[in-house]
């Protein structure tokens, strides 16, 4: 009896991060609408910009993208991508730019 209870408990606590996981996701992707981001990207293929599936695998090994790409999203930038720049978006609180960063690399 003790066992099923146990893997009970860990089927309803995987059940649970994967919904936390799927809430985090659909709420990253509801900013980038919000802010106006998807007028220039896509998740799955180039706009103006590269789609977010492009970035996450872009970034997808490398430890400092997080903050490398806060700073870009904040600031703007040019070149990584090609010639076209990035306007900055200073107009996007620093929390909601986190989560949406967060989201773009937690494409697969």
């Amino acid at each position: 009896m003790k066992s099923i209870v146990i893997v009970f408990a860990a089927v309803a606590a995987t059940a649970l991060g994967t919904n936390a996981q799927a809430a985090d996701a659909k709420a990253g992707e509801a900013l980038a609408q919000q802010s106006g981001c998807l007028a220039c990207h896509t998740v799955e293929k180039k706009l103006v910009g590269p789609s977010y599936r492009e970035i996450a695998d872009r970034y997808r090994n490398d430890k400092g993208a997080e903050a490398s790409l806060l700073k870009k999203v904040k600031e703007g930038g040019k070149g990584a991508w090609g010639d076209i720049p990035m306007t900055p978006n200073a107009h996007v609180k620093d929390q909601d730019i986190k989560a949406i960063v967060q989201w773009i690399l937690s494409i697969k």
